[in-house]
């Protein structure tokens, strides 16, 4: 859990920040949103050399390094003097990003012989506190003061996160060494060529997509009339992920009892319903349905991150690292699609958009996830 809040405690800190950078560097919203998709583009690239490095030299002997180095850039952000200088640090922020998550995930599946869907929400609830708390300190920070403290103070505390990384996370004890670059190239290759993995990466493509381009954009439409939020506003709204951090512990029980797909197709249900409240123009309306819509992500995100225990049978770091590249990539392209999509047709636009592909990522794990054998090493899985 520590090590998913530090994690994302700054990967996702500028959303609420984005009205005032492009106010500050006199950029557009699809310009400045790159603010965030720079860290996004980082970690679709070095997520999978993460998971092979890991699969090499272990568990914790990534984690921990990483945890450290993502810290650096944090900081360094607080100097920028351009946007061209912050895209720098922010696209450093997110390439050592995955030395920490991507190799938990794995951490996670091989350690919990039994109850993997369960361990896994435990570390997605991590997750989701640290984006909520990067999200409401960096805005409550530049409301009173400026952005760049904002980065200052997230930098300290991911300082303090990876110190207690270092000091309390347990060495793995069922971790098996990869030997080889050329093992793991090969294993990457036949991880690209099972048809479960490859609808696993596709799904994980398509749930970022959604969130990334929700909670961007979302920004923009409420900074706007008749809504007029402040920055500091914004930074509360990210109080919806908290309800997601309260359900997804139960529902990794779900997860193990009846299955991933179902757990997948219930949170997604529920994401489409809620996205689509959001073209009420209530602020209690708006609320209710991001929290509907991110819910419905951490537990997809949840089912989707256990599955991969499931489908894979070796090189599992491998295997997320090639699931978060994929998911990220999704990220990526789902912030820069939107951007055309925001500018004419504004919020109504990005809301079909969300919904489409919420409505093909179902469909995708209805037609290609299957229970699988389960072997030495996997989950326990009842579907």
């Amino acid at each position: 859990m520590l090590a998913g809040f530090c994690a994302f405690l700054a990967l996702y800190a500028p959303q609420p920040l984005l009205p005032m950078l492009a106010a500050a560097f006199g950029k557009p919203a699809a310009a400045i949103s790159f603010v965030v998709t720079a860290s996004t583009i980082a970690v679709a690239v070095s997520a999978p050399l993460a998971g092979a490095v890991a699969d090499r030299l272990g568990r914790k002997r990534v984690i921990v390094p990483a945890a450290f180095l993502v810290a650096v850039p944090t900081l360094l952000a607080a100097t920028a003097r351009n946007m061209e200088q912050l895209l720098v640090w922010r696209y450093l922020q997110g390439f050592f990003t995955p030395g920490i998550f991507a190799v938990t995930v794995a951490y996670i599946n091989e350690e919990w012989e039994e109850g993997a869907g369960s361990a896994m929400a435990a570390y997605v609830t991590g997750t989701v506190l640290g984006g909520f708390t990067g999200r409401i300190v960096s805005a409550l920070v530049a409301e009173h003061s400026s952005w760049r403290w904002s980065f200052l103070i997230l930098g300290i505390l991911n300082v303090l996160g990876a110190a207690a990384i270092l000091a309390w996370l347990p060495p793995a004890k069922r971790f098996a060494r990869e030997r080889g670059r050329v093992s793991t190239a090969r294993a990457m290759a036949r991880h690209l060529r099972n048809p479960r993995l490859l609808a696993t990466y596709a799904v994980g493509f398509c749930v970022f997509f959604t969130l990334l381009t929700t909670f961007t954009y979302i920004n923009f439409y409420l900074a706007a009339p008749p809504f007029h939020l402040s920055t500091e506003a914004l930074g509360f709204l990210f109080v919806v992920y908290l309800v997601g951090a309260v359900i997804t512990p139960f529902a990794g029980r779900m997860i193990d009892a009846l299955g991933h797909r179902f757990a997948l197709t219930a949170a997604f249900t529920a994401g489409a319903a809620g996205i689509c409240l959001t073209l009420i123009q209530s602020l209690p309306a708006i609320m209710a349905g991001l929290a509907l819509c991110c819910t419905g992500v951490f537990i997809a995100q949840s089912a989707a991150s256990s599955y991969i225990g499931t489908a894979a049978s070796e090189a599992r770091a491998a295997a997320v690292g090639l699931y978060v590249m994929f998911y990220y990539s999704g990220g990526s392209i789902g912030a820069t699609l939107a951007g055309p999509f925001w500018s004419r047709g504004g919020w109504p636009a990005c809301v079909a958009l969300i919904a489409s592909v919420q409505a093909l990522t179902i469909a995708l794990a209805l037609l290609f996830w299957r229970p699988a054998r389960r072997t030495e090493f996997e989950p326990v899985i009842t579907a």
